[in-house]
């Protein structure tokens, strides 16, 4: 049926052309958007059904529908913020424009300009009645569903372009997208972080445990690989003597996709001299004030994310590592010591063979070390339950070979991971800056790499050397921007705030590069 329209579609443009009419014009001159003139007059307004007002306006945008009665139609014009309702009528645009133009060769999906003035239909509707008409942009393909919405899915996310056309909310997940990203570069900077930006195409792929994508650099004759982290390049400036940075961008990790991962994210880095994580709890809770005051309302500190109600007052709720772990190994009807946690690989190894069958993945775990099956366990048991803002501090040495090692407890590391909606939001430290243990920390996980952990925080050499020179105390946070965009708008899938998700492609897709197909 698409086809069939597309043929159509295509005939008309060529009567268009013979009419010396482009189908593909230049600009438009608009005076208004839908929303500014929404804005002055309701969009529906029974009491004043009839009225004539004394407004011309010239708005640009696409037609979402259109209903032809004899010598006069009414059709619906949406632009970037909104659409309204416009009627045309024979005596104002010409017998000939109206039946051998609009009537035959305007379609759905067409964009137009209008020029015209503002009344209300008996409905009390506020409408343009159309003076000008000009065909903008011919339109070759229909919209899906007579544009009422888009529902498929995996459509929806391959050809955003028409997500974007027919679901309106969709529009307002990317503006506060936008704006919450600005919001954060604005509380930033008002508390004195300076901007920057780091490497993208990296020599090491370090400063996170994953796996990387590595490309090949023909001028050097070297792989380099996509950054999965900016952390220690960052650290460099501090070492440099800027005592506040930040950069907001994308990184990249050769990973799976689920609802809360893409290869491709953009992660907040800031880093702050002098300061501690402690001091970043404290940060980071203004921060969620400045943007909940400033997306959802002054004051407003709860919100709902899929039928729950999400408490942000502070301060959060704070709760060590080992204890979250061993509180919820007791719901599970398993009683262990936090020191037992910490010092008996075998005891986790057997905790995960008890609850293998009721969390699938803990199967795997006979292959793993300390910290893998640490790690698994307190995401299988413990992050689900964290639906209030929680920060989850003090984690074994062994989770975090970049962070300062506790002040009171030499086996666990000042770090902080900020759960909301049941998943991490933010991770943070207090920063590793000693260079003699960093090169320890360093050359543990190569050890770890060589017994087949794939995921590890490579060894970087001239980090190393920078540390040597001497980094003053510092604290480091990294924010997912995606994730927190998520909690915003409430979605609980990744592809849902990111505008281009990746994709595996289609089947057909794939056989037509095989067949040459795809080679142009």
């Amino acid at each position: 049926m698409e086809e069939k329209i597309y043929k159509q579609r295509l005939e008309k443009l060529e009567k268009l052309k013979k009419l010396n009419i482009n189908p593909y014009e230049y600009k438009f001159e608009k005076t208004h958007f839908v929303k500014d003139i929404l804005k002055k007059y309701p969009q529906k307004d029974e009491k004043e059904a009839g009225k004539v007002y004394d407004e011309n306006v010239k708005i640009a945008g696409r037609i979402l529908s259109m209903r032809i009665m004899g010598k006069s139609a009414f059709f619906h014009i949406q632009d970037e913020t909104g659409k309204i309702q416009c009627f045309l009528n024979i005596k104002d645009v010409g017998d000939d424009f109206y039946k051998n133009i609009f009537k035959k060769l305007i379609d759905i999906g067409d964009i137009v300009g209008v020029e015209g003035q503002l009344f209300r239909t008996k409905t009390g509707e506020l409408t343009i009645h159309v003076k000008n008409l000009k065909l903008l942009t011919k339109s070759l393909r229909p919209l899906p569903e007579k544009w009422h919405g888009l529902k498929d899915v995996e459509k929806r996310y391959r050809q955003r372009y028409l997500d974007l056309i027919v679901n309106p909310h969709v529009r307002e997940i990317f503006r506060i997208r936008t704006k919450t990203i600005k919001l954060i570069r604005e509380f930033l900077d008002k508390e004195g972080f300076l901007e920057v930006e780091t490497p993208v195409l990296q020599p090491i792929a370090s400063g996170a445990a994953a796996r990387p994508f590595i490309t090949y650099y023909n001028a050097l004759d070297i792989n380099v690989y996509l950054r999965i982290a900016p952390e220690l390049y960052l650290k460099r400036l501090i070492v440099g003597g800027f005592e506040k940075v930040y950069e907001l961008g994308k990184n990249f990790r050769n990973e799976g996709i689920d609802t809360t991962h893409n290869p491709e994210f953009t992660m907040l880095e800031f880093y702050w001299a002098y300061a501690d994580y402690n001091d970043l709890m404290k940060l980071t809770e203004r921060l969620f004030e400045y943007i909940l005051d400033n997306i959802k309302g002054k004051g407003v500190r709860k919100i709902k994310y899929k039928g729950k109600e999400i408490d942000f007052t502070p301060p959060f709720k704070r709760v060590t590592f080992l204890k979250a772990l061993k509180d919820a190994l007791e719901k599970e009807g398993i009683k262990v010591r936090e020191d037992e946690l910490l010092e008996n690989e075998n005891l986790l190894h057997e905790i995960c063979e008890k609850l293998k069958d009721k969390y699938k993945n803990l199967a795997k775990h006979k292959s793993w070390n300390k910290a893998k099956l640490l790690k698994e366990l307190f995401e299988n048991l413990v992050e689900p339950t964290l639906i209030n803002p929680t920060f989850v501090i003090d984690f074994p040495k062994e989770l975090s070979p970049l962070a300062k090692v506790h002040r009171k407890d030499n086996r666990l590391v000042e770090r902080f991971e900020l759960f909301i909606g049941g998943k991490e939001i933010a991770n943070a430290y207090s920063e590793l800056n000693d260079p003699l243990d960093q090169k320890e920390r360093f050359l543990e996980q190569l050890k770890a790499k060589q017994s087949g952990e794939d995921e590890v925080v490579e060894y970087d050499e001239d980090f190393i050397r920078a540390l040597e020179y001497g980094m003053p105390p510092t604290a480091g946070e990294g924010i997912g921007i995606d994730r927190l965009v998520m909690l915003l708008t409430d979605n609980d899938s990744i592809r849902e705030v990111i505008l281009f998700p990746q994709l595996k492609p289609k089947k057909e897709e794939v056989e037509e590069k095989i067949e040459g197909k795809g080679d142009k």
